[in-house]
């Protein structure tokens, strides 16, 4: 069974970084795709980063440049590097994962579909808040 915790949110100053974790669990062994989205009051879950198990990732077009997704498989962690943090990035994070052999791509970004909606995962860790403030 597949477990997600998430952690390092917080409250910085636009133009700053945080990065955030997720300690995961029951992925050695299995093919996954795992994924950050994130979410505002009243808005639906966007997901922002998504890797498979072979370390293909992708991010959307709102965080390109600016956020970075990795795993180490050694430490069982899934990271979201962020720098130069906006206000519009303000918003609670969660971390996923699902079995795929390759992430699936139905949430439309760089001219082509090439991440996974929230929808396609079934696993998730408990959210972390990121506040921005200009």
């Amino acid at each position: 069974q597949v477990r997600l915790s998430a952690s390092g949110g917080g409250s910085v100053q636009a133009g700053g970084s945080l990065k955030l974790s997720c300690a995961t669990s029951g992925t050695s062994d299995i093919s996954y795709c795992m994924a950050w989205s994130r979410q505002i009051p009243g808005h639906e879950r966007e997901t922002v980063a998504a890797i498979d198990s072979d370390g293909f990732a992708r991010v959307s077009d709102s965080v390109k440049g600016r956020f970075t997704i990795s795993q180490d498989k050694d430490k069982n962690t899934l990271y979201l590097q962020m720098n130069s943090l906006k206000d519009v990035d303000t918003g609670m994070y969660y971390c996923s994962a699902d079995r795929y052999r390759a992430c699936p791509s139905r949430q439309f970004c760089s001219g082509d579909y090439c991440l996974p909606l929230a929808t396609d995962f079934r696993t998730w860790g408990q959210g972390t808040q990121v506040t921005v403030s200009s």
